[in-house]
């Protein structure tokens, strides 16, 4: 039961804030070889290092999930997005104000590492805050759409990051990236958190949270409610974002490293590629979640996990024959993603009620992004660099894939029209 509509434009400005989100947690994948020569030294180690601290830092995800999904089950969900936010800020400007390693030693690489952490830690908040608020606010008949507006919306994040990434680096010499010019994209990033803030404190708050108010159902122990009540929806969602996570980072935001690791393309020119398909994945998030809310979140989910089977191993193969077969290759694997993504967000939080929601979110989906997002780009960076072997990355998630489809194929049904119908 909801209380009453949410506002339009809250919705939007929860719909746009993913933007900021997506910009500066995928800005550091797409800098990853620049800020490893910056920090770490550069060469296949200094890279390793840079995907390494990646991985390290997004385990501070599922825990920042965990302490603003309780702040948002017991005292709101406007509360902790604009937490997470605030804190967003602040770690991105710090980040743009950090001494390199030339000026700092190996200390420079170590206070990178502690603000990654802490950006980890409030995008954890974020993921969790704005999928519940959206999906609480929507009509139910527009479920699927609206929550993958979120998703589109944090791609226009990530091709902010790519083409701004691919500016700065075509634009000025290494000597200059070196010293001053990486600090460019963090500053922007900054500057684009703050206004978002400030649109985020006009926010009303969701109608499920306020009627849950009315009916004093609030939980007063939201995690040990969520771990009490909601084991099974737990496990659904950990599936599900398995999926979306291993093809979001290994087959979107890995793909510059991967191409410039193993010489297929240069930096600047990885990048722009990166660029055209974030563009597509665009166009195919928001289409991904009508479709959601036509057929159901089911077989959508089925069709895009028989995809993630099929499809990586010949698409990491392509990126490795050209710059025509590499343009095709990114494009279908980051559709790939962006349409898991799309439905995955509002099939995992419908696992739940409104009580405990975040926090239920907190427990499956957040801790699957942590393993098979944050920790996957370095762990197929290490195989190719121990194997040799350049399709790895499609491997890893063809392997997920395989293991998460027995679950779609018994995944209840959650999109209420569907429901409704049967």
């Amino acid at each position: 039961m909801q209380a009453s509509r949410m506002s339009n434009r809250s919705l939007a400005v929860a719909t746009l804030s993913t933007i900021v989100e997506w910009y500066d947690f995928t800005l550091y994948l797409y800098l990853a070889t620049l800020l490893s020569r910056t920090f770490f030294g550069g060469g296949a180690a200094g890279l390793g290092e840079a995907l390494a601290g990646f991985a390290v830092a997004y385990a501070m995800r599922p825990l920042g999930a965990i302490v603003f999904g309780h702040v948002g089950d017991r005292y709101g969900r406007r509360l902790t997005m604009l937490a997470s936010m605030g804190m967003m800020t602040a770690a991105m400007l710090a980040t743009a104000l950090l001494p390199t390693q030339a000026q700092a030693g190996p200390a420079a690489g170590w206070m990178l590492l502690a603000l990654r952490c802490l950006m980890a830690f409030s995008v954890g908040g974020e993921y969790t805050g704005v999928v519940a608020y959206l999906m609480e606010g929507a009509p139910a008949e527009r479920r699927g759409l609206i929550t993958s507006l979120a998703s589109a919306a944090s791609e226009v994040g990530a091709l902010l990051a790519a083409g701004i990434a691919a500016i700065t680096v075509a634009s000025l010499d290494q000597t200059s990236l070196l010293s001053w010019g990486w600090r460019i994209p963090f500053f922007f990033g900054a500057g684009l958190a703050g206004l978002i803030l400030l649109a985020r404190s006009t926010m009303e708050e969701s109608p499920d949270f306020r009627r849950q108010q009315a009916m004093d159902s609030v939980p007063r122990h939201p995690l040990r409610h969520s771990l009490r009540h909601h084991r099974a929806a737990i496990g659904r969602g950990f599936a599900i974002s398995a999926l979306g996570s291993i093809t979001y980072y290994v087959g979107i935001t890995y793909v510059p490293s991967f191409l410039t690791a193993t010489d297929a393309m240069a930096e600047g020119e990885a990048l722009w590629l990166s660029t055209a398909a974030a563009l597509a994945v665009i166009l195919v998030t928001p289409l991904t979640g009508l479709l959601a809310d036509r057929v159901g979140r089911r077989p959508v989910l089925i069709m895009l996990g028989l995809a993630g089977a099929v499809l990586p191993l010949p698409m990491f193969l392509l990126m490795t024959h050209g710059h025509g077969a590499a343009l095709l290759g990114a494009v279908l694997l980051a559709c790939l993603g962006g349409g898991v993504s799309a439905v995955g967000a509002v099939t995992t939080a419908e696992q739940f009620p409104g009580e405990g929601r975040l926090s239920g979110l907190a427990f499956g989906a957040t801790t699957a992004t942590a393993l098979f997002g944050g920790l996957t780009p370095w762990l197929a960076h290490m195989l190719i660099e121990r194997t040799g072997w350049t399709l790895v990355p499609g491997a890893m998630i063809v392997l997920v894939a395989l293991g998460v489809l027995p679950i779609l194929l018994a995944l209840p049904e959650t999109a209420p029209m569907r429901r409704l119908s049967r």
